[in-house]
């Protein structure tokens, strides 16, 4: 059998990084930067106030209380010059310019909120509630770097330097296709030796929260042909394929049957417990990869984890390996055989432990929905008692 390992290097070997797009940045969450982001003004790019309030002389107000009158209201987005002048207070909002002769702000809470006249009852130093041109950025300066994954926050950067566009690796479009005849669409009823499919809506959910755009193709039964249609469809709309199931050795296993005749994909056994059954490889001219996953729920979900969510890293434009783990004591014994390395469901604990699930089998759906981590066992070792110290992958 192959190790999981070497399964993974062949995987990342073959998956190449998407070619960078020019994206509105309404396309652009969750996409990777592919250039370096400059702010071509600085940040802020004039002084304005920090708080509702009165623009001042910081002298004016030394001894307080004061009343000063009050000689103009400065609105943000304000265009006009305006200035403040020895012993007065011009009222002034959030964001807007400070007036020329001012050089600190009183909050409006420090006031009596007068509009002729203000009352300050409490001394201000200068620069006070003051946001100085360019203390954030200056203009210049690279605030994204390529390789950043653009978020919330990082897409709030680039419009603020006044990009429109930018220049990124978009997220990978994955297909996921499930297969097999028992399988029925949730919310249908279910004949006798029929079950509901997961498998498509696990492995779309999956792709979505790795920062891939997941399409769900729903499942098709245990004829090849129909498999191979299924696929020639969504091809040219996909950047990588997810089937599950059909890799086994038995008699229906439509996957593998549809698949194998074409020499761009290898199916193999892999060291491993749940998911031994694997295939991978590309089809097309544009050389899509393709994961053909074992059926198994668990086995599906954790070969995801293993496998296709590092080549979607790396599709990504990001650094892609094995998944990060930590390490934690078991509250209780667990075994594994032999020449595997096993993947068990566990729950991690704020104390630094871990459970091992009660339900271990590449069936039990509902263990993998109460676990939060993968318990890693060494190929050389079969048993390990309480408070062994073990490898957690999170989930």
């Amino acid at each position: 059998m192959k190790s999981v390992d070497e399964h993974l290097a062949e995987i990342l070997a073959t998956v190449r990084p998407l070619a960078p797009l020019e994206l509105e940045l309404e396309q652009a969450l969750g996409a990777t930067l592919a250039e370096e982001v400059v702010s071509p003004v600085p940040l802020p790019p004039f002084d304005n106030s920090a708080m509702d309030g009165y623009a001042v002389r910081a002298v004016d107000v030394s001894e307080v209380p004061v009343t000063l009158p009050v000689t103009d209201d400065v609105a943000a987005g304000s265009q006009e010059l305006r200035a403040v002048g020895p012993g007065h207070a011009v009222r002034i909002m959030t964001g807007a310019p400070m007036p020329a002769g001012a050089d600190a702000v009183v909050p409006v809470e420090w006031t009596d909120g007068g509009t002729v006249t203000v009352q300050i009852s409490r001394q201000v130093s200068a620069g006070n509630a003051i946001r100085r041109a360019g203390e954030d950025v200056q203009a210049g300066e690279v605030v994204l770097k390529p390789g950043t994954v653009i978020g919330p926050s990082q897409l709030g950067i680039i419009a603020g330097v006044g990009r429109r566009r930018i220049w990124a690796r978009p997220r990978p479009r994955v297909v996921v296709i499930s297969t097999g005849a028992e399988l029925v669409e949730p919310g249908g009823p279910l004949a006798p030796g029929q079950i509901w499919d997961s498998n498509s809506f696990t492995l779309t959910a999956a792709v979505r929260e790795a920062g891939g755009e997941g399409f769900r193709a729903g499942s098709v039964g245990d004829d090849p042909g129909v498999l191979l249609d299924r696929l020639d469809t969504h091809l040219m709309r996909a950047d990588a394929i997810i089937t599950s199931g059909g890799v086994s050795m038995g008699a229906y296993e439509p996957v593998k049957e549809a698949l194998s005749p074409l020499g761009t994909v290898r199916f193999e056994k892999v060291a491993m417990q749940p998911g031994m059954p694997q295939g991978f490889g590309v089809l097309g001219e544009d050389q899509v990869p393709i994961f053909a996953l074992p059926g198994n729920p668990v086995s599906s979900y954790v070969s995801f984890m293993l496998f296709v969510r590092p080549a979607l890293d790396k599709m990504r434009g990001l650094p892609a390996d094995m998944p990060q783990s930590v390490t934690a004591r078991l509250t209780g014994p667990v075994r594994s055989p032999a020449g595997r390395r096993s993947f068990l469901r566990g729950v991690l604990a704020s104390d630094g432990t871990v459970s091992p699930a009660h339900g271990q089998g590449s069936h039990q759906l509902a263990a993998l929905a109460s676990a939060n981590a993968l318990i890693v066992v060494a190929e050389d070792v079969t048993e390990l008692p309480e408070g062994a110290t073990v490898e957690v992958i999170r989930l």
